[in-house]
């Protein structure tokens, strides 16, 4: 069983940054992937960014590429997200979660954080 506790959310100006934590317990997030989706009101939840297990590659959602970052520190057993030049269209429940494998989806989810981009 892995607990994932989400944190850093709350209210920015469009063009400012923000910097989420999910931090895991019960088991190491090291075996796993482990993602960031956001759900904003009245739309699914979508895919933000992603981090594989092992060598670290990365993967992420057009909306946000070349604004967001994630990155992963096992010895912290924590997972990052960066966000920069965050938009109003930002603006969303932000959630992490693990997957021992990509294909077989996410089996691990936190509670999520607000973001909220006032523009």
């Amino acid at each position: 069983q892995v607990e994932l506790v989400e944190s850093g959310g709350g209210l920015v100006q469009a063009g400012g940054s923000l910097r989420l934590s999910c931090a895991a317990s019960g088991r190491t997030i090291s075996t796993r992937n482990m993602g960031w989706f956001r759900q904003a009101p009245g739309k699914e939840r979508e895919f933000v960014a992603a981090i594989s297990r092992g060598d670290g590659n990365t993967f992420y959602a057009d909306s946000v590429k070349g604004r967001f970052i994630i990155s992963r520190d096992n010895a912290k057993n924590q997972v990052y997200l960066q966000m920069n030049s965050l938009k109003p269209e930002d603006t969303a429940v932000y959630y992490c979660a693990a997957t021992k494998a990509f294909a077989s989806g996410y089996d691990y989810w936190g509670q999520g954080t607000q973001v909220t981009v006032s523009s």
